[in-house]
């Protein structure tokens, strides 16, 4: 199956990255080769790809939002949680993972590979069923991110048994009586973080094998945040905590 990537930072980052097959690059007639455009031409002759100019219609039948270029590709290419593991092990740190428990917006999703991998983390767990996968539109909110982070798609339960039995510390963003505040919590060592659906946050299950529930102390008038800036922040949080550990 193939699939179209569209965006200048997506597609350079897909081309750069390289976990694909890539089959062809489209660029729109009259674009200025500068900047990344220049970039992506010139990884495409390393990679013997062929470039073909067309018409801005072929561009947009793909995408409105083409930015005058489309990569067509092999699906994405999903890991698993052995390769994480000895990614984490390669760069001598805990162990890093940031579990997806049904997110459906592709916006937030996106959000949230985005942030992940700009902060270490060495890979992030999605459920097979009731939640965004990792299409094209995601790869395009993630600003390409999505190319660089180890992400699996799995069941979330087994995947929580499995970290724990290794000595994974599991961490949940939500609220209820068990929760806590987030200073609150040590984030160091190895630690699995587990945001939830935007609208119904974490299920009963995923909840009750958590090590820790948090949330985030607020003090203005909104009451909440969406699933992307709650995770953020908490990723956040854990990455400075881990700068910290000996």
């Amino acid at each position: 199956m193939k699939e179209w990537i569209t965006g200048r930072n997506p597609v350079y980052e897909c081309l750069r990255a390289g976990r694909r097959h890539f089959f062809r690059l489209w660029i729109k007639k009259g674009t200025d080769p500068k900047g990344r455009i220049r970039e992506i031409i010139e990884i495409t002759k390393r990679k013997s790809l062929r470039v073909q100019y067309v018409d801005g219609s072929s561009l947009f039948n793909i995408s409105e939002h083409h930015q005058g270029v489309a990569l067509e590709t092999s699906r994405y290419p999903y890991s698993d949680l052995t390769t994480i593991k000895l990614r984490a092990e390669a760069s001598r740190e805990p162990l890093f993972v940031l579990i997806l428990d049904q997110i459906q917006d592709v916006h937030n999703l996106g959000s949230l590979i985005r942030t992940a991998e700009i902060m270490g983390v060495h890979g992030a767990v999605v459920p097979q069923r009731r939640a965004a996968g990792i299409t094209p539109a995601v790869v395009n909110s993630s600003s390409g991110a999505s190319e660089h982070l180890l992400i699996v798609q799995r069941n979330i339960s087994q995947t929580i048994d499995e970290l724990k039995e290794i000595g994974v510390w599991v961490v949940g963003l939500d609220a209820d009586d068990r929760a806590e505040p987030l200073e609150n919590i040590d984030l160091r060592g190895p630690l699995a973080l587990i945001v939830g659906s935007e609208a119904k946050g974490l299920r009963k299950l995923v909840r009750e094998k958590c090590d820790h529930i948090a949330y985030i102390p607020m003090r203005g008038q909104i009451e909440s945040l969406n699933a992307a800036a709650a995770g953020s922040i908490v990723l956040y949080q854990a990455a400075a905590a881990r700068k910290k550990e000996p």
